[in-house]
């Protein structure tokens, strides 16, 4: 690990940032150029503190998976993170079945939907970035770790997941989640992680097992979803997902239809923002 080397880039590349660029209010008048470091934390999902401490030279070993959130913080090419990962000491993710890092382009789009939840998955159903209202709608994914953050593994091991869903749709979420994913596995039969998430899945789950064996297969695109949140209620929502060309990373959006009472609803949800409200 080359501590200095890595100080000096970590500044540099908060430097030329500005809160425009990552989605982020301009705030207070700003001293000097770019990103604050608690900034770049709160969009790694970091402590402010353990980031202040790799940007003086000074932090432990950061691991791989704290490595992929500064570089989506930062908004790093894919050759910039990998110059990341050389200058901590990591062997980069390889190009194929990684898939957790995030395109800038991806994050560029994600940063400009500030009315709307939107987030960013693999298509073998990690959770790989979210704006707020995303966070708001279906909880912050980056309090969670490995399997925790796939929406899958979670809708068929979680026994709460399920009941974010009406009981009428929780059937077809279950046969929708599991085509897709065979779907991932047929275009990439050599991707280990992919199979082994099946392969834990198939051993924890009876439910998923089963509809494994069914053998549907579809790709999600567009359909309406059904969310209960606990705050607002019931909000009834069109889902665009756009697929990369590659489709191993797509963008889901979700909207209300003006003027409908989910739309009155998600405007709610974004003022309540992630408070949690009580009584």
């Amino acid at each position: 690990m080359d501590r200095t080397e890595l100080a000096d880039f970590l500044r540099r590349c908060r430097a030329r940032l500005t809160p425009a660029d990552v989605g982020l209010p301009p705030g207070a008048r700003r001293r000097t150029p770019g990103l604050r470091r608690e900034e770049v934390a709160q969009l790694a999902g970091m402590s402010t503190d353990h980031y202040t401490r790799l940007e003086q030279a000074r932090g432990s070993r950061p691991s791989r998976q704290m490595l992929t959130a500064v570089a989506r913080g930062l908004r790093l090419s894919d050759d910039e993170r990998d110059h990341l990962f050389h200058l901590a000491g990591e062997e980069p993710p390889r190009a194929r079945g990684a898939g957790a890092h995030v395109r800038p382009g991806l994050l560029l789009i994600l940063d400009r939907l500030t009315d709307t939840p939107a987030q960013v998955l693999s298509d073998c159903g990690d959770v790989l970035a979210q704006n707020a209202l995303s966070r708001a709608l279906s909880g912050d994914a980056a309090v969670r770790s490995g399997d925790e953050r796939n929406i899958v593994w979670r809708y068929f091991t979680e026994p709460a997941a399920p009941e974010f869903l009406p009981p009428e749709d929780r059937d077809h979420a279950a046969r929708a989640a599991v085509a897709d994913l065979r779907a991932t596995l047929a275009r990439r039969p050599d991707d280990a992680r992919v199979a082994a998430l099946v392969r834990r899945l198939r051993a924890r789950s009876a439910k998923f097992a089963a509809l494994w064996e069914a053998h549907d297969v579809a790709v999600r695109r567009r359909e309406v979803k059904r969310f209960i949140h606990p705050v607002v209620g019931l909000l009834e929502l069109d889902c665009e997902v756009l697929l990369n060309p590659e489709h191993d990373q797509r963008l889901v959006v979700y909207t209300a239809r003006p003027g409908s009472e989910s739309h009155q609803r998600l405007e709610l949800l974004r003022v309540v923002g992630l408070q949690r409200l009580t009584g």
